[in-house]
């Protein structure tokens, strides 16, 4: 069995591949980073890391690398394989679809299950049809399931400086659309089959997704540097555990998730946050405010469906004002957007950003919050706090 995986990062190696090469794929990643990629050819292995109560070093074992730049070798092994994942960044999908269109068109017509596993809703989609448009819409044997992956891969240190080493959590899930699937496929460890995929991707997305931008967010503000110190500080852990029940509430009344088993899911979530072996920065998580303030993101979405269902999402609001006032230095996107907001007020930015108009209810609850919030920020810098 041969998988072609896009994308030779922390996910792809640490998850993706990972799982692959233990349900006994061969394995080959496809990376656009020579020394990555010559790397990997040479070793033909690495090292995952599992970091948590009990850590322990796994090998994987019998891989190697493309380079991406090679379009007909990559589009060789598309032809060939078996199964086809993806990590690299939703942004990057449609980049893919040139090289991914010619290997199916030397296929010939012989089934093929594509799976982006980036974090996005759709993303399989999305480059479904990225391929459509340079094949005039025939799919040539290929299906495009959308999946769900949640594992957290921090910054690590580790593995004597190994650059090939991958630090992961232990927990992890995959899933995937059962309905697109076309043809059977060789079982993955770890990769479940699910109806009803939208249901799984909003409680990700409004779970583990959305608690950690609350956290970072919050955190930042309160000038705490890692996610595991911010979760215990008790005013951010107040909010976080106040967002997952309007989130959570939601969600069950959307999807009929019932209240102990969305309580548990919430309960398991804040345990990973709170696993001490990851030293994940608030800056790395709460990168690229923009896009995580955006109308169908992690914050604003689950706190317009809340109203939908006659909860008030004040938590979700403090998280979504938070975002305004996130201006590390090492992140000019966020500084720029925090800048914006403090010289020109938050009601454009609600309605550039969020898609918000200023005077909706959730438009004037992030404002209060954001009043509050920097009065709180300004409180704690006089007095030396932050």
């Amino acid at each position: 069995m041969f998988a072609l995986h896009f994308g030779a990062g922390n996910i792809g190696r640490g998850f993706i591949g990972y799982l692959l090469v233990r349900s006994g794929y061969q394995v080959t990643f496809v990376d656009v980073k020579p020394d990555l990629v010559r790397l990997i050819q040479e070793r033909g292995r690495y090292s995952v890391h599992v970091l948590g109560p009990e850590p322990r070093v796994e090998w994987v074992e019998g891989v190697t690398a493309l380079d991406g730049t090679d379009a007909d070798r990559v589009a060789d092994a598309v032809a060939r394989a078996d199964l086809v994942t993806t990590a690299v960044g939703a942004s990057v999908l449609p980049k893919l679809a040139p090289v991914i269109a010619e290997g199916l068109r030397r296929r010939g017509g012989r089934p093929l299950h594509i799976i982006a596993c980036e974090n996005l809703i759709g993303a399989s989609t999305l480059l479904r049809d990225a391929v459509l448009a340079l094949t005039g819409g025939d799919p040539l044997g290929a299906a495009f399931p959308n999946a769900v992956v949640d594992r957290i891969v921090p910054p690590f240190t580790g593995g004597d400086e190994d650059p090939l080493a991958v630090g992961v959590e232990p927990y992890y899930e995959w899933l995937v659309e059962e309905e697109a699937f076309v043809a059977e496929v060789p079982a993955v460890e770890g990769m479940r089959r699910v109806r009803n995929l939208g249901a799984f991707v909003e409680r990700k997305l409004f779970g583990l997704n959305m608690g950690h931008a609350v956290i970072a967010y919050l955190g930042y503000l309160r000038g705490h540097r890692l996610i595991r110190e911010a979760i215990a500080d008790p005013f951010v852990r107040a909010s976080l555990y106040g967002a997952l029940v309007e989130a959570g509430l939601t969600l069950c009344r959307r999807h009929g998730f019932t209240e102990e088993e969305q309580a548990r899911y919430a309960a398991m979530t804040v345990s990973r946050f709170e696993n001490p072996a990851l030293a994940d920065p608030v800056t790395r998580v709460g990168r690229e405010p923009a896009r995580k303030l955006g109308p169908n993101d992690r914050l604003v979405r689950p706190a317009l469906l809340a109203l939908e269902e006659g909860i008030v999402p004040r938590c979700l609001a403090r998280a979504i004002a938070a975002g305004f006032l996130f201006d590390p230095a090492e992140d000019p996107e966020a500084a720029a957007l925090a800048a914006r907001a403090r010289t020109e007020g938050l009601g454009p930015l609600l309605r550039e950003v969020c898609g918000l108009p200023p005077e909706s209810l959730l438009g004037r609850l992030v404002e209060e919050e954001y009043a509050l919030l920097g009065r709180m920020r300004h409180s704690a810098t006089s007095r030396g706090l932050a």
